[in-house]
């Protein structure tokens, strides 16, 4: 007898396809739920105040908040670059505060219909407001051409760079000693943050008459 051969059934190709799809959704649906590695991120304060210096014997850090503590290393150092710059703003406030205060002015005039010597006679905050806008814009972007200067360094302070310096005048401290520059800075730091509290005084007596009982009328 002839041997009789059976074929097996032609599979759809559409069906194939079909089982494809299937079995890619199964496995993107449990790549989907898998977990992810990462990259440990490390946020361990290594830093300390008395790392960053700041304190005069015989005081100590004082830092009743804790704020040394918050954040990173990078945050602590950024805290001290604030902490300079404003105590350097509010050096440079009060002696334009006591000047004002005392009628020291410079010669001639502001601009056209202000005179530096009729600002002199007005408490520093009429003063302020007497100055034009357009005096108060080349102030105010003056201030804000130096802030760039500092955060536009090629090694960022909080990245293990240079504090900020001094801008205008930009002054060259590469020939002193670092123990020279470890004490003028700690008196950098002394000054601008009794200047802070200074200027804080001033601002009180103008807005609250009596609040500080040392300063007079003309504040």
């Amino acid at each position: 007898s002839t041997p009789k051969f059976h074929s097996h059934p032609t599979t759809n190709p559409t069906t194939m396809k079909t089982y494809a799809a299937i079995c890619l959704s199964l496995v993107s649906a449990t790549a989907a739920f898998s977990p992810v590695p990462t990259k440990p991120v490390n946020t361990q304060i290594s830093l300390t105040l008395d790392d960053i210096g700041g304190a005069s014997p015989p005081l100590k850090n004082f830092d009743p908040l804790n704020l040394a503590t918050l954040g990173s290393d990078e945050t602590l150092l950024w805290f001290r670059a604030a902490e300079l710059k404003n105590g350097r703003c509010a050096m440079v406030a009060c002696v334009g505060y006591l000047t004002n205060v005392a009628g020291i002015h410079f010669p001639g005039q502001l601009s056209s219909d202000i005179s530096f010597e009729s600002l002199s006679t007005m408490n520093p905050f009429d003063a302020w407001g007497a100055v034009p806008v357009a005096g108060k814009t080349q102030i105010l972007a003056t201030i804000f051409i130096a802030e760039m200067i500092t955060e536009s360094k090629e090694v960022h302070y909080t990245k293990g760079g240079p504090l900020p310096g001094m801008v205008f005048p930009a002054i060259d401290f590469s020939g002193v000693s670092e123990e020279t520059m470890k004490r003028k800075r700690t008196s950098e730091l002394n000054n601008g943050r009794l200047a802070m509290i200074g200027m804080m005084s001033f601002i009180a007596a103008h807005n609250i008459p009596g609040s500080v009982p040392v300063l007079g009328s003309n504040f």
